[in-house]
This record gives C-alpha cells, structure tokens and sequence, in this order.
C-alpha cells in the first residue's frame, strides 16, 4: 500500500523538460561571450554576427536592454517593436522562448494575409458574382 502511494506521488509530480540550445543549458547560454555563442549558431548566423552588427541592430539590443531594466523584477518587460526581420534570436533578448534562439526574427512572423476561399470580390466576372442566398 505504501508503495502506491508513493508511486502515485512521484506520478503526480509534474517534470518539465530543460531547454538546451546544442547541449547548453539556456542559463549557460546567457553567461557566455558573443564569441562563445557563436561557435554554437549554425554557419549562416555564425557568419552574420562575425561580419558584425549594423546601427539598427545595436539599436535595438539598447532598446531591449533598457525594457528590461525599466522592469521590476516579477514584472514582464515593456514589448518593443521592430521591423527587423533580419536580426537573429540572441540568448540576452528580453521574453523570448528558448526555442527562437540562433533563427531571424522574420521566421517567426508571417508578411502575408492567408488566403479565405469563399465569396468571389469585385474582380470577378458577372456571372460568378451571383450566388443566390440560401
């Protein structure tokens, strides 16, 4: 009897998977120096980083650093937003899910309106415009 309760126990317990990036841990990957990360990064944002980062780019890693500071320290950061679509995922970005790291911030935002097939518009010929109500 003991015995199942204490499997039960152990069944109750929720386990979360620890997020590795390449076999580090998320809170390695925030201690480590930009040369460090990017031997991690695959060859495309390995050679991004090495050719260094533009104004804007800087800019924006300002702009989250000071979100992050502006917040307390239960309080979620201030969102800031971007056009940069080109900017790589770093560990030191404010909120991010660990998945996102090493991948362009473009890669997670669709540019486009999903296509609703329906009702035809207004380009359309006569005849295929009516469609009796049911």
């Amino acid at each position: 009897m003991a015995d199942e309760a204490a499997l039960a126990e152990l069944k109750k317990k929720r386990t979360f998977r620890k997020f590795t990036y390449r076999g580090v841990d998320l809170d390695q990957l925030l201690d480590m120096s930009p040369e460090q990360l990017s031997k991690l990064l695959p060859c495309r944002a390995r050679r991004r980083l090495a050719r260094g980062l533009s104004r804007k780019h800087k800019s924006l890693l300002a702009r989250l650093q000071k979100a992050k500071k502006a917040a307390s320290v239960l309080e979620k950061p201030a969102c800031v937003k971007t056009h940069l679509r080109n900017m790589i995922v770093l560990p030191e970005m404010v909120e991010i899910r660990a998945e996102m790291i090493g991948h362009y911030l473009g890669e997670f935002s669709i540019t486009y309106k999903p296509v609703k097939h329906g009702r035809p518009g207004i380009g359309a010929t006569h005849s295929s415009r009516f469609i009796p109500l049911k």
